[in-house]
């Protein structure tokens, strides 16, 4: 057979078909076909080429990945948006920030405010009292200008209790050693002031103690309760102090003291006492005795049972006062509320010293005025 005429199906026409392409139409784009999943994957079925066909597909996604991170960098404008994500993104973080910076200062602003206002309230019972009740005003602790059982904040409460309608009767409920004749005295003018002009009784109710300028003020009540075992009494003034001239002698140590005035010195504990001045000062307690011995003769009236010791400084018993005539009769509060009052609702109208007072007193306040007061030697009823 001859070669040259052997018979080669399609080469022939493949050429022709090939050339005659070349010459009319330009090559068609690559198109890629998704592998669907009716399509078997290139070692499906064959084990060992599935790590192959693995690594194919990874590289396939790889491939795609960029082809459209380019595809998206080639897409004019590109940079723009870009810069407006981060600009948009820059602002949204600037204006939390802002919203944050403003809720801070709210919160302190809430915060100051609500400490200044427990700082400065005063302190007063709640407007919402029963319609009938027993108005308490408490007398605490040592009787002085600035303490809780001041004339101040005692009377305070008193106007406040004798103003309400809905009191039936005011109690003074004390426990108190003594203190200031002055402030004893500003309180037992007040409560008869208000007495008087209310029509309102007055009952003192003692608990632990009741004495000096702490009984100045209850025998301005109608009527006195005490427990049996309270300690009542103390009718007597006294002024103490200390000397240091023998010791500033045996120092060497030399006061030097300069005044206008003979007695401007008065009772000066670095400086020796004169006869005179000690005179001077004795009449000045004996006047203020005199003046608290005619408060309770007042007070008291003919209840009272007069000893050579009553008026002697001493104190008893509350189950010894009420046979002096220093107290009427025993009881508490709950008692005088209940049985002599007829009201047994208890309201509390007791003002106490806010929280900057407090810590003003604490923290040096209360020292200072204690140490002048320790050096001018000021009379008190204790």
């Amino acid at each position: 057979m001859n070669e040259s005429s052997r018979d080669e199906p399609g080469f022939g026409d493949i050429s022709a078909s090939s050339s005659s392409s070349e010459t009319s139409t330009a090559p068609a784009p690559l198109t890629a076909h998704p592998i669907t999943a009716d399509a078997e994957a290139p070692g499906a079925s064959d084990p060992k080429g599935g790590a192959g066909a693995a690594a194919k597909t990874s590289n396939s996604k790889a491939a795609s990945s960029t082809a459209s991170a380019t595809a998206t960098a080639a897409e004019p404008g590109w940079e723009r948006a870009v810069l407006e994500k981060l600009a948009f993104a820059s602002l949204n973080e600037q204006r939390a920030a802002r919203r944050w910076k403003i809720a801070n200062r709210m919160i302190f602003l809430f915060l100051f405010l609500l400490m200044l206002w427990l700082l400065f309230r005063p302190s007063h019972p709640g407007t919402a009292t029963p319609q009938k009740h027993t108005a308490v005003v408490s007398i605490r602790g040592e009787i002085s200008s600035d303490s809780e059982a001041g004339a101040d904040l005692v009377l305070a409460a008193a106007r406040e209790a004798f103003e309400n309608t809905d009191a039936q009767a005011v109690v003074l409920l004390i426990d108190s050693p003594g203190g200031s004749p002055v402030q004893a005295g500003i309180i037992n003018d007040e409560i008869l002031r208000l007495k008087a002009l209310h029509k309102k009784p007055v009952y003192a109710v003692v608990e632990e103690s009741c004495a000096s300028a702490a009984y100045y003020i209850a025998v301005s009540a109608d009527r006195i309760f005490v427990d049996k075992a309270s300690i009542v009494g103390s009718i007597g003034v006294l002024m103490d102090g200390f000397g240091f001239t023998g010791l500033m002698d045996k120092l060497g140590v030399e006061r030097r003291l300069m005044t206008a005035g003979e007695n401007k010195g008065f009772l000066d504990p670095f400086s020796p006492q004169t006869v005179s001045q000690r005179e001077h000062a004795q009449a000045m307690l004996n006047q203020i005795h005199q003046q608290f011995i005619a408060v309770v003769k007042a007070g008291r009236g003919k209840r009272l049972q007069e000893t050579p010791d009553t008026f002697s400084g001493l104190f008893w018993t509350g189950e010894q006062a009420v046979q002096m005539g220093l107290a009427d009769q025993l009881g508490s509060l709950g008692y005088v509320a209940r049985e002599v009052v007829q009201a047994e609702a208890l309201v509390d109208y007791t003002r106490t010293p806010n929280v900057a007072e407090r810590l003003a007193k604490r923290f040096g306040a209360a020292v200072g005025a204690g140490a002048v007061r320790a050096l001018q030697l000021q009379p008190a009823l204790r």
